[in-house]
């Protein structure tokens, strides 16, 4: 399995950052559950089966904004089954960055690399435009005063998740970790329903 993602990987990051859904010769591994991406924007376990994330980690830093999303939409990359457009379609679901392109306007190639359906999961609308986006300005705010943070993001599924009839699973909810840089944490669990209480009330023990 560990040769696979090294070629898989190869292929990947060998294409056009630019281009990505052109460059690589389509080869088929099946579906894989716990495949990994990484980059210098993220690294990602990916879940083909349920084409989702199972997890993510990534750096917010205090950075200078040179880049902006405009019209930027999700991109698939090759050789990997991943949730499209057809999921999101005519449905509540947004399609919800876990890297936020926010935090990655310091460049045009960072900003791209988080547009791709691999950084994607069906989140609820109101969840993904409220609560959660202002937690992701808030840790924003905080790395600009305090330093770099690091994020891990967990994808909770069960037995009884959601699957859409275009084949993607719908997560239960989304787990968010932050860690200081003076060893401190943070930590946060959102069901993927409507939001109807402020960020900071979303807040669980780390334990």
């Amino acid at each position: 399995m560990k040769f696979y993602k090294i070629i898989l990987l190869i292929l990947l990051f060998s294409c056009n950052e630019n281009n990505n859904t052109d460059c690589c010769a389509e080869i088929d591994y099946g579906n894989r559950e716990d495949l990994i991406i990484e980059n210098n924007v993220f690294k990602i376990s990916y879940n083909e089966v349920k084409e989702q994330p199972n997890w993510i980690e990534y750096t917010v830093k205090d950075f200078v904004k040179v880049a902006d999303r405009g019209n930027m939409d999700f991109y698939l990359i090759n050789n990997i089954k991943t949730s499209d457009n057809s999921d999101y379609y005519n449905n509540p679901w947004d399609k919800g960055h876990m890297a936020p392109a926010g935090s990655f306007t310091d460049s045009w190639s960072n900003l791209a690399k988080t547009f791709s359906f691999v950084n994607c999961a069906l989140q609820l609308d109101n969840l993904n435009r409220g609560e959660w986006r202002e937690l992701e300005e808030e840790v924003r705010r905080l790395a600009k005063l305090e330093g770099p943070i690091k994020v891990r993001i967990e994808l909770k599924f069960s037995a009884n998740s959601e699957v859409l009839s275009t084949g993607a699973t719908v997560p239960d909810g989304f787990y968010k970790f932050l860690n200081f840089d003076d060893g401190s944490k943070t930590c946060y669990y959102f069901e993927n329903q409507t939001t109807d209480k402020n960020w900071s009330e979303y807040e669980i023990s780390c334990n």
